[in-house]
C-alpha cells in the first residue's frame, strides 16, 4: 500500500482547474503555444507564429484520475514564421489572466508559416496517491 494523497483530494484539486464548473476554479481556461519551457510565470518563449490563446475545456476528474481535455483545442495557424513547438501553458484568460500550469508536448512539432496545430490530448495529474 502506497502512502500519498487521497484520490478524493486529488480529484477535488484537479477539478478546481476545470473551466466553468469548478467550485473555486477559473470561469474559463485558455491554452498558449511555446517554443521552449514557459518558465515559472508562463511567459517565456511564446510562439511567434501565434500568440493567441484558445479556450479549452476539461472533463471532470474522479477517483483521482487525471484531468483531461474534453475535446480538441485549436487549430492555431502559424502567421509567418518557422519554429518548433515544445510546450503549452494554460491560463485563466485569453490575454493577461493568471498562469495555471505548463506541460511539455510529448513530441516537439516543427511548425512552418501557414501550418496549423491542434492539441488533441492533454492530461494533468497529481501524485503520489494512496492506494
Amino acid at each position: 500500500m502506497a502512502e500519498g494523497l487521497s484520490t478524493t483530494l486529488v480529484s477535488n484539486w484537479l477539478n478546481t482547474l476545470r473551466s466553468a464548473g469548478a467550485a473555486f476554479g477559473p470561469v474559463s481556461t485558455y491554452v498558449q503555444l511555446h517554443t521552449a519551457n514557459p518558465g515559472a510565470a508562463g511567459t517565456t518563449a511564446i510562439s511567434a507564429g501565434s500568440t493567441t490563446r484558445i479556450q479549452a475545456t476539461f472533463s471532470a476528474s474522479s477517483s483521482g484520475s487525471a484531468l483531461a481535455l474534453s475535446g480538441a483545442v485549436g487549430p492555431w495557424t502559424n502567421g509567418g514564421t518557422s519554429e518548433t513547438l515544445t510546450d503549452i501553458s494554460v491560463w485563466t484568460a485569453s490575454s493577461a489572466g493568471t498562469f495555471l500550469f505548463s506541460v511539455a508536448l510529448s513530441a516537439s512539432k516543427a511548425w512552418a508559416s501557414g501550418d496549423t496545430f491542434t492539441l488533441n490530448t492533454l492530461g494533468v495529474s497529481l501524485s503520489p496517491q494512496a492506494s
